[in-house]
Order: structure tokens, then sequence, then C-alpha cells
């Protein structure tokens, strides 16, 4: 489906519409992916035949049904059909991915009951057949109703269901019980119905067997004879030819992709299994009739007689390239003499999901199962450890202690990091896109490590890959020699690619709080960083803070600490523990809206009135405060900082005055153990601080930080990960590190001076620190011992 206008599909009542950028409107804001709509009249009434077309439409919301009055260079156009599938999908960012990628969404468009598919479920696939497609939401007042796809369970899938294909007791098709699933097209992978010749007719030694390339496989082709390699960014279809889109991966990097018929590319794959059965790697058959077997080889023949199954292992392929995994089967396959193994392994490097020959011997993800001689694996020896008779290494019992965790490098502070960090090729390198991922990465670990427990915490299997990649490939270069690769980051932009589910990460312009949250929540399952409480609501917990307001007019140019203590107000928010990291996005909507010209860094944070059941100090006095009023928080006879909070005494005192006596101060719960701990002649309440260690900042969608490395205000870096480029379509881009010590001069200056400075005046790259942030990074080194 072309969509060159706004023009709806002939004979729809509706016109359907994706936004397609974020879009703050008043005080809601509307993520991109959003479906609205409008009367097909309201559209022919801005858009006439014999008029100039408006360049706004009122349109209608589909997640709360407000009107909205909206620039149509936001939207895109969607059939009816179209809109209501993708409504299934409850993430927006998850929704526009696969509007524009299209292949999953024509793929479901063309699908009809009976079809054998498979589907997504905790993180792995199993088999079903499609028994029903249509909404599954009973007749109500609502314009369009998401589509859900029926899909009755099968193989090892049964008993992984919710239903026996009813929902809210009404029956949609019939199966076993905990046999039926209802999924949006996103979770269900579309294969083709093919016929009993087709199968037949194939064989493991067609030479002729297209292997599909997907999205993150390594490829290769030829460009004027030369033989070039690269990365499939995406596949598409135009017509009955296909065609994959590939980023080379030259000496440097190269924002260029070339768009190549899929006929043109060979994927870079294991070693050839030609001759088949004098291979050490079997490749997989192509799914054929499936059956279960229950077979396990038990017997050890000549070779690696210390491994049995669950045993983790290395393999060594083609090239000396080495992959790793664990036995999920021993045993012998048909028409091979030698003791085989089946293996999963951790990287989606393999050309099965435990099948061979049309049987299954494991299960595991597609592209994760591997068959090879048992003589070809050996241990891993990231968790071996010697058997030595060293008393060190044994306790009284004789038994042997845990093995040492991984070589740690310390994050880079004062002259250190300039020596290692400073200069022309130093940080992350930039590629493809990926400068938001690029400035959290060396925010986050080049002088710091309050979240060094991503590197070390103990993982999930799952887990093991990224966390790897992110210590040993990206953290530990850095601290080491200054400098990462692209090839590094483009390698976890793969892996979070597959564990978030979105084929976007390798290529897409994405902003950091979407990778952070991705890689602490869903991948490394990181504890929260902060744990919030609305007064009366259940504790939330979250990663990052977005801090929402309404425009202040007294606010010109506001600090950290104005922002944060107004949006917790506003919100009625306060903090269960204080953090050990707290990541706060500025009140900016989109890439081009600002909600203010100026922010002032705060170099530290106080929180101590943010927190909850906390002591507090009376604003008037210094003792501990007993009452808290929202309202004075506003009254500009007060400080512009600071929470509004009095004891009983003053508390009357302020409430006396004429303009005050509407106030209604709220009461402050003052723990028991600080009257006791007072009482012993401590009458100063503590305050808790953290410091600045980071900030982000965006202009026309390229992110660049500033990072503190030292304790005096001159200590700044300016990072950016594209800051130059070495030649053009083939070139790569040069990262840069500089010292900006300018920028404690203006914060050194006072507020009123500051509101004058003309950010094109701005000495170095101070104006981007003042003018362009997005976010800030702020650490308690008190509580990062403890998380």
């Amino acid at each position: 489906m072309t969509m060159t206008n706004l023009l709806p599909s002939s004979g729809d009542t509706n016109c359907y519409y994706i936004l397609t950028e974020d879009f703050p409107y008043g005080c809601k804001f509307f993520k991109a992916g959003n479906i609205c709509f409008c009367s097909e009249r309201s559209y022919l009434r801005n858009f006439p035949d014999d008029g100039p077309p408006a360049c706004y439409l009122k349109v209608v919301m589909l997640d709360d049904s407000s009107t909205v009055t909206i620039n149509v260079q936001l939207l895109r156009p969607v059939s009816e059909e179209v809109a209501a599938f993708l409504l299934a999908i409850t993430r927006h960012s998850e929704r526009l991915n696969y509007f524009f990628e299209r292949l999953r969404l024509e793929e479901a468009l063309q699908a009809l009951p009976g079809q054998k598919v498979k589907v997504e479920m905790e993180q792995k696939h199993f088999p079903g057949v499609i028994r029903y497609i249509g909404t599954i939401y009973k007749a109500t007042s609502a314009v369009l109703s998401p589509v859900f796809f029926g899909v009755e369970l099968q193989g090892e899938g049964e008993n992984r269901g919710r239903s026996d294909g009813s929902y809210h007791g009404t029956e949609y098709f019939k199966c076993k019980r905990n046999c039926g699933i209802f999924l949006p097209f996103s979770r269900v992978q579309f294969t083709p119905v093919l016929d009993d010749d087709y199968t037949t007719q194939k064989t493991i030694g067609d030479p002729d067997e297209v292997v599909p390339v997907k999205v993150g496989d390594a490829v290769s082709f030829y460009v004027d004879e030369v033989l070039t390699k690269g990365i499939a960014m995406a596949v598409y279809r135009e017509g009955t030819q296909w065609f994959v889109k590939v980023c080379p991966e030259e000496e440097g990097t190269t924002d260029i992709f070339r768009e190549i018929p899929m006929d043109s590319v060979v994927k870079e794959s294991l070693p050839s299994v030609y001759p088949l059965f004098e291979s050490d790697v079997a490749l997989g058959h192509p799914k054929q009739m499936k059956r279960e077997i229950s077979e396990s080889g038990e017997e050890f023949e000549a070779g690696n007689s210390s491994l049995e199954v669950n045993s983790m292992v290395q393999i060594t392929l083609d090239k000396g390239n080495q992959v790793s995994g664990i036995i999920r089967w021993l045993g012998h396959l048909p028409q091979i003499k030698h003791k085989m193994a089946g293996v999963e392994l951790d990287e989606d490097k393999g050309v099965t999901d435990g099948e061979w020959l049309g049987k299954y011997y494991f299960h595991c993800a597609p592209k994760r199962g591997l068959f090879v001689k048992l003589q070809s694996c050996q241990p891993d020896v990231r968790f071996q450890w010697s058997h030595s008779s060293d008393l060190s290494l044994m306790d009284y019992r004789q038994q042997e202690v845990l093995p040492q965790a991984p070589d740690s490098y310390p994050p880079l502070q004062n002259e250190a990091a300039v020596r290692v960090l400073q200069g022309r090729m130093k940080g992350i390198q930039g590629h493809c896109n990926s400068c938001y991922m690029d400035v959290a990465l060396f925010s986050l670990f080049s002088c710091t490590s309050v979240l060094d427990s991503m590197l070390f915490k103990p993982f999930l299997l799952c887990d093991r890959n990224v966390q790897s990649i992110l210590r040993d490939e990206i953290v530990k270069p850095l601290r080491q020699t200054g400098f990462v690769r692209a090839k590094s980051v483009m390698h976890l932009r793969e892996q979070l690619t597959e564990k978030g589910q979105c084929s976007s990460f390798t290529n897409a312009e994405k902003d950091p709080e979407e990778f952070l949250n991705l890689i602490m929540a869903h991948v490394l399952r990181i504890e929260p960083l902060l744990k919030l409480q609305s007064e009366g609501q259940k504790e939330q917990d979250c990663y990052c803070y977005q801090i929402f307001m309404d425009k202040q007019e007294d606010l010109v140019v506001p600090d950290v600490q104005q922002l944060v203590e107004r949006s917790f107000l506003s919100s009625e928010l306060k903090l269960v523990e204080i953090p050990s990291c707290f990541i706060i996005q500025m009140p900016r909507f989109g890439k081009d809206f600002k909600m203010f010209s100026k922010i002032i860094p705060s170099l530290e944070l106080d929180i101590t009135d943010l927190l909850l059941d906390s002591p507090r100090e009376c604003c008037i006095c210094g003792d501990v405060a007993t009452l808290e009023c929202s309202e004075c928080f506003k009254d500009k006879v007060f400080a512009a900082t600071g929470m509004k909070q009095f004891c009983s005494s003053c508390s009357r005192q302020v409430h006396s005055h004429h303009q005050r006596k509407t106030h209604q101060p709220t009461r402050l719960h003052v723990p028991e153990e600080f009257y006791s701990w007072n009482l012993r002649g401590s009458q100063q309440v503590p305050r808790e601080k953290m410091e600045l260690f980071a900030v982000l900042c965006i202009e026309t969608s390229h992110y660049v930080s500033f990072v503190k490395y030292g304790p005096e205000n001159e200590h700044w870096m300016f990072f950016d990960s594209m800051a130059d480029r070495h030649g053009d379509e083939n070139g790569y881009n040069i990262p840069t590190v500089t010292l900006c010590p300018e920028v404690a001069k203006y914060l050194d200056l006072p507020l009123s001076a500051l509101a004058l400075e003309q950010p094109r005046d701005m000495d170095g790259v101070a104006k981007r620190l003042f003018c362009d942030a997005y976010m800030y990074l702020y650490q308690s080194k008190k509580m990062a011992l403890y998380k």
C-alpha cells in the first residue's frame, strides 16, 4: 500500500492516520504511534478540490477520544483494516516500527484461518495454527476495535495457552483447554502454506535453496567486481522481487545504505556442509513434517568425556570465529557415525531451532541451534577453574570456591580521564544514527561507577551475551584506551534488536531513555533506579524521570532544582528511598520544542524535601518541620527553591497573614526514630544531596554529552561521537572528546547576568550545555555502595 498523501481509502466512513512523531498538545502528550481519525466529511472540508489544502487537521485520538488539531506533516494515512491490526499492539513505538517496516503487517493482512504460524511467548517461539482473525471485544461504543489472531498452539506449545478458544465468556473457536491464545500480529511469525509436492522435492543437499536473509545478518555482495561485506538493515519486497538494505562494513563506518536484490546477496554463514558427513557442523533441515522425539544419548565416546547435557561449551567455526552455548542433546543422528551434540548458542549464529531432518532433538529460538561433533566442543573457559590442590582454592571441607569475577577497570577521574579520553578518535565511534546510545554509554561509564552493577550483576542465560558485550567490548576498552569502535556498539545494537522485539535498533534514530529502559528493565533486569509514590497511591518503579509541568511565567531561566521540585509538587510525588542514580529528562517535547531557552545545571540536587516520611527542616527557623504547604511554594515572598514546610509555631505565624489564611497545609510524618535521635542532642536535620555527573544534550536530532571528570567547576569534557568524518560514502566518523573549562565561567554567573547572555556569544561549547540540555544524570556515591 503506497501512502503519498492524506486521501482516505474509497468508501471509508472515517479516515484513519498514524502519528509519526511525538506531539505535545496543551497539558497532554501523544507519543508517535498513536492512531487517530476524522470523518470523511471533515477531511473533504479541509482538503477541497478547488482550493488550497489546509496545513492542520482536526482529528480524534483513539487512545482517549480527545479532539486535537494537528499538523498534517505528522500524520500518515492508514486503511481501517490496517489501523485495526496496529491498534492491537499496545506499545506506541513498536506499533510505529511495524507500520514503517510493513513486511510483517502485509503478511498479517494476507493471513487466513488454517495457516500454520509460530507465536512468541516468554521469549520463545511455539508452533500453532490460526483459528480466528478479528476483534475479541464485545460490541462497544468504540469507533474501531483492535484485531487479534486466535491461535491454537500445537506440539511443544500445547498447554502453554490461556484459553480453549474463548475470551471473556465468548467462544471464537474451539480447541483443548490451555491450547488457545489471542495475540496481536506482532507476536505471530507467518509462514507460507506449502503443498506436499514442494516439501517432498526439497532436500538438504539442494544447492539452489535460498537461505532467507534477516535483519542483523552479516552478508556479502559485489560492488564493481569487489567483494563487499555488510549488515542487513532491512528486508522488503517490491512486487515479486525481494530486496535487502545493506549497511557496508568498511574499515571505519558509513551512513550510506545500499539496496540490493536478494539473489545478489550471500549470507555470511557457517562452513559449507558439502560433503555433509565430513563436516563438523551439521545444518538443520527446513521445516517439514514436525515429529517430536524424546531420545537423548547417554553414552560417551572418545573425545571430551567430561561434557554432558547442560555443559557450557565453546565451538570454533570458520576463520577461527568462536561461538559459545549450552549442550541440550547428545547422541547419534541418522547417517552420521560420529557422536553429535545439539547446542543452544548464546547468539543468533546457528542454523536451526533444534530440528534435524524433520525431527526435534531439542528446542530453542530460531537460529540459536547447532548440531556439531561432540569432539568439536570444548568446555567454556569462562566458567572453568583449576582443580588444583592449592589450599587457597579449597575450604576446610575440600569444596571448591567460586571462580573469580571478571576483571574490573575503574572509571577515569581527574588527570587519568584527561590523559586517556581527550582527543580525536576518542570516546565511542558513531555509526548509523547511534549517537543516542553513544552518549548514554559514554556518560554512564567513562568517569563514574554508579551503574557498574549492570556490568557484573548475576544474570540469566538470555542476558549473558548482552552483559559481556557491554562490559568487555565497550566499557573495558573505553576505560583502558579511551576508544570504542563502532563495530562493538553495532554488536550491542544487534542484540538489543532481538531483545527489544524491534528491528530498528540497528539503524533508526531513537532517544536515550528508550535505550536505557530496554537494557535496564528488559535485558539486564537491574533493580529500578527510582521508587516513587503519589499520595494514597501504589508505589511506582521507573528508571528515568520525565519532568511534566505547565508553562511557568515566573520561571525565565530555571535551574534543575526548581524544575524537579515543581514537577514533584504538581504531581504530588515523593521518593520512597534515596536513589543511587537519578536520571532526569527535561520538560522538552519533540526535537524542536523547548519549554525554556536556558536551563542552569544544578551541580548538587537536594532531595531531602522530596523524600517520603523523612524528617524535614522548617524553612523559617530550621527546626523540625511538621507541616507542608503547597500554596506557599508559589508565594514569591519565599525563596525560589525548596519545598515550603514549617514547624507548628512558624506555620501559625505564616498563615496568620490575610493572604495566606485560606491555605491548607498538610501534616508531615516524622519518623519516631528521628525524635529519639534528636533528643540525644542532634538538632540539625540531615540533608540528602546528589551530585551531577553528566548532561546529555540534543540539537537538530543529534545527541552530544558533557561529563564531569573531577571535583572543580572547570572539570568538564564534551563528547561528540560524530564530531568529524573521514572520507565520504565509504568513510567513517571520527569521535572527539574535548575539555570545556569555559562552562565554569557561566556556572559562576549570577542568575540575572546569565539570563542576559546571548547563546551565540557564549564561549566554546557552553551554549550547548545551557540551551540544549535533554537529560541530567545525578549520582549518590553513598547509595551506590549498596545498590
